[in-house]
């Protein structure tokens, strides 16, 4: 059987298979394009179960492209913080904006115009599309070409744009009239639920596992991926800086990494506790005690972090560079990276 015969399969096993079998997410309540194209930036490279909560925080606070348009960038970046990757955030933001200015604040229908919009790509396009207008555009993410990869024994490799797009219009040909936007979501749910990208899938749940090519242990081999390059491995030291009960944070540059986010102030390389004690005199905060020393690893994409940590009580809080803070204000207002916001609740 030719691999596009057996992709044909698919609406006819899958559609029943995700009517009994499909996670209750609560942005799958409604075909709102609001919902769909906010759940769909949040879970990039997030699991399902983190974005859940956040997903529920934020359409309570910005119900709608334009409360998120006029939202500030410190309610966006409250409403983000601990889910990473924070460029989605402000992406999302001047997409809203963008459909403020142009459509009166009415979600676009057409793919080209939401491909368009900042931080969209062919999959959150395909997934608008498909799930709220009903149109023949696949989603195709890590999920769906690790299914089609394995199913038709694809030993292509899945990283580049040439196979996306071959796997794209070979699902487009096949889509269900009527029930695009169920096909969309049901090919989500088998890579996320049966088709599993670590560990062994579970091929006795899925609906298409008599046609699928590599199910007798080809699955190991499949989907194929370029080689990860290694990490890069930074040095930091970083301060938290108490004053009677306010602790000293600053903001980060406006480019690059966690750009234009709150951070405890921080120097390149691992300090001794001396030479620690120095830094925090020449920011003025007069160090009077080291309280205690830490050390912490936390991982990006590219980069890893290994952070030495002082807690220094100090005798005055001087303005500047630095900005002195409650902690009320700093749990409940500023957003705080996942990186710095570990060392944020030490006694």
């Amino acid at each position: 059987m030719e691999s596009q015969e057996i992709l044909a399969f698919l609406p006819r096993r899958l559609l029943p298979w995700f009517e009994k079998n499909a996670r209750d997410l609560p942005w799958r309540t409604d075909r709102e394009p609001y919902h769909v194209w906010l759940s769909e930036i949040m879970l990039q490279q997030t699991r399902t179960e983190a974005v859940k909560g956040y997903y529920a925080r934020f359409i309570k606070a910005l119900p709608g492209i334009e409360s998120l348009a006029n939202a500030s960038p410190e309610t966006l970046n409250k409403l983000w913080e601990g889910l990473g990757y924070y460029a989605r955030a402000r992406s999302l933001q001047a997409a809203a904006r963008e459909i403020m200015a142009r459509n009166g604040g009415i979600f676009p229908r057409d793919f080209a115009e939401i491909r368009a919009l900042p931080g969209i790509g062919d999959y959150t396009a395909g997934a608008v599309c498909s799930i709220c207008f009903g149109a023949p555009t696949p989603a195709v993410d890590g999920n769906v070409l690790r299914v089609v990869s394995r199913l038709t024994g694809d030993t292509r490799c899945v990283d580049e744009e040439k196979t996306k797009k071959s796997v794209r219009e070979a699902l487009a040909a096949v889509y269900p009239a009527g029930r695009c936007g169920d096909f969309t979501q049901a090919l989500m749910e088998l890579g996320a639920t049966v088709c599993l990208p670590n560990g062994a899938p579970d091929c006795a749940a899925c609906p298409m596992a008599d046609l699928c090519r590599s199910r007798d242990g080809g699955w190991r081999q499949l989907p194929v991926r370029k080689a990860k390059r290694a990490r890069r491995q930074e040095k930091l030291t970083v301060f938290l800086l108490r004053c009677g009960d306010r602790v000293a944070v600053r903001k980060r540059r406006s480019e690059g990494l966690l750009a234009g986010l709150w951070e405890f102030p921080n120097v390149p390389g691992h300090l001794e506790a001396q030479a620690a004690l120095e830094q925090a005199a020449a920011w003025g905060a007069q160090p009077l005690e080291l309280e205690k020393e830490l050390r912490r690893t936390h991982i990006f994409t590219h980069v890893e972090w290994d952070m030495r940590c002082f807690s220094l009580r100090c005798a005055v809080a001087p303005e500047g560079e630095l900005h002195w803070v409650s902690r009320e204000t700093l749990a409940g207002e500023l957003a705080l990276p996942t990186a710095f916001r570990m060392f944020r609740d030490i006694e």
